[in-house]
């Protein structure tokens, strides 16, 4: 059977190319084609342990038996359908992403806006480089947004992060949320930020004066180091 194989932000650096098509034995399982991707490619093997398998655009178990046909990705450590939930290369208009979510029934719109800052880690930032793996990472954006239908009853949520090469001061994501409640909003909006740096595929680059640097999830940063480093 044969299968295409993708790779994105620091993978695809370690690895050399974006994209392959592998042939496999019937009956494969993820586990199997790790193994032979850490074989011919030691760069797989390093990221390999901070890393996610999906196959078709959706998280799968190391035990999961691939199929002829099937698109699997290595996912690294990540740093957003239906119109409600993009990914975009072009600026973001907040003010259209807070009118889509907009309701004669909502006493309150929270939103939020992630801006490149000029220094990270230590670091003066002068640019940020966002990349995604689209189709996957909208319908993780989606994702969240039935997480905050289902744990706060919302129906009105938006979500649109850019990719590309991003200046100081412009906008790389930004969330809307409408609710009937104030309260409810604002944990809505601060939620789906934690959970777009938790599973949404989607990687930054920071690139500084004297270098440049893949950044992993902001989850790990803080579990690693012990403080925040916000978007």
């Amino acid at each position: 059977m044969r299968i295409t194989v993708r790779y994105f932000a620091s993978m695809r650096e370690a690895v050399g190319r974006s994209s392959e098509e592998r042939e496999l034995p019937e009956g494969t399982v993820v586990s199997e084609l790790l193994a032979s991707l850490a074989g011919d490619y030691p760069g797989v093997a390093r990221l390999q342990a901070a890393s996610l398998p999906m196959v078709n655009q959706e998280y799968v178990e190391a035990a999961r038996v691939l199929h002829d046909g099937d698109e699997f990705a290595l996912i690294p450590p990540v740093s957003g359908g239906d119109g409600r939930f993009a990914i975009v290369e072009e600026p973001i208009d907040v003010q259209a992403l807070s009118d889509r979510v907009a309701d004669p029934a909502a006493g309150a719109i929270v939103t939020f806006v992630g801006n490149v800052r000029a220094d990270a880690r230590g670091h003066v930032v002068h640019a940020l480089e966002y990349e995604a793996y689209p189709a996957a990472a909208e319908r993780m954006l989606a994702r969240i947004g039935e997480e905050i239908r289902e744990r706060w009853g919302i129906e009105r949520v938006a979500i649109t992060h850019r990719v590309g090469r991003l200046g100081v001061g412009e906008a790389s994501v930004a969330i809307a949320v409408a609710s009937a409640h104030r309260a409810e909003a604002f944990d809505a909006c601060r939620y789906a930020i934690d959970r777009i740096k938790e599973i949404v595929p989607i990687w930054k680059k920071e690139h500084y004066v004297d270098g440049a640097s893949w950044i992993g999830s902001e989850a790990e940063y803080q579990a690693n180091f012990g403080h925040s480093e916000r978007r």
